[in-house]
């Protein structure tokens, strides 16, 4: 008798938020907004971007795979509240500053210890892929949380399609750095361009995805468009936008915030309420449109799914 092993952060069909009810966020952003629960920045994000902005975007036809009950954080704040510093340092500087991203044409190269290197057409891959969708939580390493419908599609798939020869052992991503269409480049808040990196096992675990849609929309720019990564049970900054070249290598890579600050943000970057950031607790976190306070859940909840990668491992050495 043939038995299907259900993962846990998979749930039912039944668990997803009607369209319905996420569409018809004005209602919503304009009672949260009465009530003090949404941020400033958020706010003014929706005003920006109204109907022509993000739910304006294509739609996309995914197949729903469900990694969370939690109700999702309305479209307007995910679209509205920020970190994207090729286009500006305020958390509403993306949306406001993202228009001049061009997301289309867009190629982005793998390379590097490969057998495949690869060459993909976003636009064509977006329309051939067989997309999912999955409610991940996203926790950011300054205490605030969202929880946003992604779309997309395994990181897995990429890899083996790439072939890694045996001498790869990380994963290296990198942003695009384009002045006319990126004007926080001009700010030398970090070495430019953006970079992030993942341990190859890290990159072939079922939850580490490749976004390129939310709430069943193509990317928004401010979001990272038209491809992102998502890995859920890392700090957010590890979830690099705008990927133009994925490259695989043998000895761990550089990234941008370890470069820039390596007491605060190292490399594996995983969500540890234990490990404080030298200036503030990791220990509790506030969801958008919440006042209270909830308690940050070690993997940011997933510690049954990836625990195992860091078996053995000082967790507060290799932070």
């Amino acid at each position: 008798m043939f038995v299907h092993d259900r993962p846990a952060w998979r749930l039912p069909e039944r668990a997803v938020t009607p369209e319905a009810q996420w569409l018809d966020r004005r209602k919503l952003v304009a009672g949260m907004m009465a009530a003090g629960l949404l941020p400033a920045a958020a706010a003014a994000g929706t005003a920006k971007t109204g109907d022509a902005g993000p739910a304006g975007l294509p739609r996309l036809d995914a197949r729903r795979t469900i990694a969370t009950d939690e109700t999702p954080t309305p479209l307007a704040a995910v679209a509205g509240y920020n970190n994207f510093y090729e286009f500006g340092l305020g958390k509403d500087d993306p949306a406001r500053n993202a228009h001049r991203l061009k997301p289309s044409p867009w190629t982005v190269t793998v390379g590097g210890l490969v057998k495949q290197p690869l060459t993909i057409d976003v636009d064509r891959w977006i329309a051939r892929a067989p997309l999912e969708e999955r409610i991940y939580r996203l926790r950011c390493v300054e205490g605030w949380s969202m929880v946003i419908p992604w779309v997309g599609v395994p990181l897995a798939g990429l890899v083996k399609a790439a072939e890694p020869l045996g001498s790869a052992n990380y994963v290296r991503f990198t942003t695009l750095a384009d002045k006319g269409q990126m004007p926080g480049l001009r700010v030398p808040a970090l070495d430019w361009p953006y970079r992030e990196g993942l341990r190859l096992d890290e990159a072939m675990h079922p939850l580490s995805f490749l976004a390129v849609g939310l709430y069943g929309r193509r990317l928004p720019n401010q979001n990272g468009a038209p491809l992102r990564l998502v890995v859920p049970w890392k700090y957010g900054f590890k979830s690099i936008k705008s990927i133009v070249a994925i490259d695989f290598v043998e000895r761990q890579p550089k990234t941008s915030w370890a470069m820039a600050q390596p007491r605060e943000y190292g490399f594996y970057s995983n969500v540890n309420p234990d490990m404080p950031h030298p200036r503030w607790s990791q220990a509790t976190e506030r969801r958008i449109g919440e006042f209270r306070k909830r308690p940050t859940l070690v993997f940011n909840g997933y510690a049954e799914e990836v625990a195992h990668l860091y078996r053995g491992m000082d967790l507060k050495r290799f932070f």
